[in-house]
């Protein structure tokens, strides 16, 4: 039986490959066995210290990012409601009352000034108006106190005034 010249040369063993056997020391050293070795304690330790940090580096940020996203989102909402509301008023000449408030935005309001032209299907595209992202109803004033009109939220404690996160949301901030 006659070997090609072209054929592959027959695998060599790890174990007496010397290029193998410079890249796996473990293999030589300690035969099949030292391959099936898991992580020691320390390994695991050191890992699971490593992940604590990262941990207590990316936690606190991400954290408190949630009342930054509330805000923008009560901005947004009020951006909205705002748009809906001058497109009423362009319609019947005048904002909405207080009484009527933000449900007139939705349905027609059966309280007196009576709107002459209000538009069939409302103002939003939602069948009820938005609560804020704490839950809570948004004010809505006419007369306002910071102008004509004021579409606010009192922000996550929900009371007037307040700091940071707290802190009233308001048209007049837009």
């Amino acid at each position: 039986m006659s070997v090609s010249p072209f054929a592959a040369p027959a695998p060599r063993s790890p174990l007496r490959d010397p290029v193998a056997a410079a890249c796996l020391p473990g293999l030589v050293r300690g035969g099949r066995r030292a391959l099936a070795r898991g992580f020691t304690l320390i390994e695991i330790m050191v890992v699971i210290t490593i992940l604590g940090i990262l941990a207590a580096l990316i936690v606190p940020r991400v954290v408190g990012r949630t009342d930054d996203a509330r805000i923008s989102a009560a901005k947004q909402d009020i951006a909205s409601l705002m748009q809906a509301l001058k497109l009423y008023r362009l319609d019947n000449g005048r904002y909405p009352t207080t009484e009527q408030g933000l449900r007139s935005l939705i349905e027609r309001p059966t309280t007196e000034p009576m709107p002459t032209n209000w538009k069939q299907g409302g103002y939003l595209d939602r069948s009820s108006v938005p609560k804020d992202p704490w839950g809570n109803e948004y004010i809505y004033l006419n007369p306002g106190t910071h102008g004509e009109i004021d579409v606010m939220s009192y922000g996550r404690d929900g009371q007037p005034g307040g700091e940071g996160p707290d802190a009233d949301i308001g048209n007049w901030q837009q």
